[in-house]
């Protein structure tokens, strides 16, 4: 199995959630072994996709470098994942990345339009050799050693059209696609004042997040799935993982997890040696492993 990157640069333009300012990003393939790297175009600044320029992961995972900063990058990582690229520049004239419609499906088609192939390098993947835990006291994130890539995720809200969900998602691009990839942000009513009051959420609306006053769900057209919240949870957790920087083969499993301890389990993993092994997929049966994960 090779590296991938895209065939053509695309572009598009929207507005930051939590900023709420307009923004133009547009996708540019990257040579092998370049990795994921963002780039803010106003400022010149280049900002690679590792755990250690995470600066701040309150309501969104956001990286930093000098005086340049990328915010809420999850829902984009989550598709460009989801689509096995390895190499990939992200270019942005401001410092958000567009919200969409609050899902990463559109991410999904820009990707499609500019389309994706292969480059003349193995692809490598991060084996989970052993489980590596991070707690807050009832809430927790895990990886642990699985022969497939797996997400299985739990939540419990008291809101009534919440309460207890749970989903366990076997990665692969077209079951991505289908199951989580249009799953909401989702936000609650009471928490938009304060949020805005922080400097948050000043580009939420109906048309990019879900939201819930004290007894239900605001948006006319409802829930895209019955299990909606728990799924995006999945989404979200797939673009934090992401700045392992490499697809991970083992199962991520969570309860009530974070960006914060999405984070810190990318850090405490990368720090145990012992904990994981960096294997090709040139390797016969690492390429079973992953072969059908990346099928269209």
């Amino acid at each position: 199995m090779k590296q991938k990157t895209i065939k053509n640069k695309v572009e598009i333009v929207g507005v930051g959630l939590h900023k709420g300012v307009p923004v133009r990003m547009e996708l540019e393939p990257l040579d092998v072994n370049s990795g994921i790297v963002f780039y803010r175009s106003d400022l010149r600044a280049s900002i690679e996709l590792k755990p250690e320029n995470v600066i701040d992961t309150t309501m969104a995972t956001v990286l930093g470098k000098g005086e340049a900063r990328i915010s809420t990058i999850e829902h984009l990582l989550s598709a460009i994942h989801a689509y096995g690229i390895d190499n990939i520049r992200i270019c942005l004239n401001n410092e958000e990345v567009p919200i969409m419609d609050g899902s990463s499906i559109g991410y999904c088609m820009l990707i499609e339009e500019a389309g994706v192939i292969s480059q003349d390098a193995p692809k490598k993947a991060i084996a989970i050799k052993k489980p590596i835990e991070i707690q807050d006291d009832k809430k927790f994130v895990r990886v642990e050693p699985s022969e497939r890539t797996i997400f299985d995720f739990s939540i419990d809200f008291s809101h009534p059209a919440i309460r207890q969900q749970h989903y366990k998602f076997t990665f692969s691009t077209k079951a991505y696609k289908q199951e989580i990839a249009r799953a909401r942000t989702f936000g609650f009513l009471h928490e938009v004042n304060y949020l805005r009051s922080i400097g948050l959420a000043k580009g939420g609306d109906l048309s990019n997040c879900i939201v819930l006053d004290e007894s239900g769900i605001l948006n006319k057209d409802g829930l895209r799935y019955k299990e909606e919240f728990v799924r995006h949870k999945i989404l979200d957790a797939i673009g934090d993982m992401a700045l392992l920087g490499m697809p991970l083969l083992g199962t991520y499993v969570s309860y009530a997890g974070s960006h914060k301890l999405n984070h810190l389990l990318t850090k405490q993993l990368l720090s145990d040696e012992k904990a994981y092994e960096i294997v090709s997929l040139e390797d016969k049966a690492m390429e079973e492993a992953l072969e059908y994960a990346y099928e269209m």
